[in-house]
């Protein structure tokens, strides 16, 4: 016997990460896709923009109004920074909205005025199940995961945000790094900075046999929510989160999806004084029962090539005695482990279904 299935509406349907999530949503055995919307694509067939997905032909794009989202158990916004506020307001308070753009992931003012400016929105219920978020009396950890269960808004991770912090959390939960001088290096693929012909550099003509950064400085907005993630993971709250320095540069590379995330930190005392097995059994007891974070065995390093198409998170950490530092390494799928495969995780968790259903670890390669 069949449950009947929860419907979905989909806005920015077109763009990269609204087109993962249907891609996501299409195989998925407890949703129905019944309402994709857009933009300047209003009107058109959806077997024009997505022909890959080929459940979705005889779909028209509509308008992006709460008029048409509503009616829908679940409505996913994958729209940028700043589109969400108003139109959030206006959405039915029983249905389930994930956002998975920037609008509600910050708790702190302070740290949105900075980096985005403009509207500050409410902070929604954070979309990473594996988010370290403290540790009970008996010295177990608790993660957002807990948080998840009910939840009727959920703000879904930055994909460089993702990759970063499921690297070096359990260096941070323990202990074993110190919070200032993070660095963060990573290789992200092209839909990883955004869908937009106005921006030539992201064209293939620029993009081929080419590898250049990108918000360099301490000026990406990814920043603020790493940092927030930190702190959390700390078991503090977003307050405290300048305590932590985050040196950030992410490097565009020749890929159509990957993020390889290398994280750096300097050994507090407690680590210089533990073995390299012992650092590496943080890790693992830190994803002992997280069934899409892997921890690849020693000596192999992780390669976005091995997580494509997956909602996996492969991870690595060694240490570097000469310089002090704790490197930790994530290769993740910018657009499912980063965007939207979480974001279906996360509503999985909210709506009492299986974690793991219409996701998978297993991925594309070569």
């Amino acid at each position: 016997m069949s449950m009947a299935k929860y419907t979905v509406a989909v806005a920015g349907a077109t763009g990269y990460a609204g087109g993962e999530a249907l891609r996501i949503l299409a195989a998925h055995p407890d949703f129905a896709i019944t309402c994709v919307a857009g933009h300047s694509s209003v009107g058109e067939s959806m077997a024009k923009h997505m022909p890959h997905i080929p459940q979705l032909a005889n779909l028209v794009v509509e308008d992006t109004t709460p008029e048409v989202l509503n009616g829908h158990d679940v409505i996913i916004l994958a729209l940028p920074h700043g589109a969400s506020g108003k139109l959030a307001s206006q959405l039915d308070p029983n249905a389930v909205v994930v956002y998975l753009g920037a609008d509600h992931r910050l708790e702190e003012q302070a740290a949105w005025d900075e980096f985005y400016g403009g509207d500050f929105y409410e902070h929604w219920t954070y979309g990473m199940p594996e988010l370290i978020t403290g540790k009970t009396a008996d010295g177990a950890y608790t993660r957002q995961r807990e948080a998840l269960p009910g939840a009727k808004r959920i703000a879904g991770p930055g994909c460089n945000v993702t990759a970063t912090t499921l690297a070096l959390q359990p260096g941070i939960a323990e202990g074993l790094v110190e919070p200032k001088d993070i660095v963060a290096d990573l290789v992200v693929g092209y839909p990883g900075a955004g869908q937009n012909p106005k921006r030539p550099h992201l064209l293939a003509a620029e993009a081929l046999q080419s590898a250049l950064p990108y918000s360099v400085g301490g000026t990406h907005r990814h920043i603020p929510e790493i940092l927030q993630n930190f702190t959390h993971a700390a078991g503090e709250t977003a307050a405290d989160a300048g305590k932590f320095t985050l040196g950030f540069t992410p490097i565009l590379a020749p890929m159509s999806r990957g993020i390889l995330a290398t994280v750096s930190a300097r050994m507090t005392d407690k680590a210089k004084a533990m073995s390299d097995e012992a650092i590496r059994d943080v890790w693992a007891k830190a994803y002992e029962g997280q069934d899409f974070m892997v921890l690849l065995p020693e000596g192999t390093l992780p390669a976005t090539g091995n997580i494509i198409g997956s909602n996996a998170a492969h991870l690595q950490v060694v240490t570097d005695r000469k310089s002090g530092r704790i490197y930790a390494f994530a290769a993740i799928d910018n657009l499912n482990r980063g965007t939207a495969g979480q974001a279906v995780q996360s509503l999985n968790i909210a709506l009492g279904l299986p974690e793991d259903a219409g996701l998978t670890k297993i991925g594309v390669a070569p």
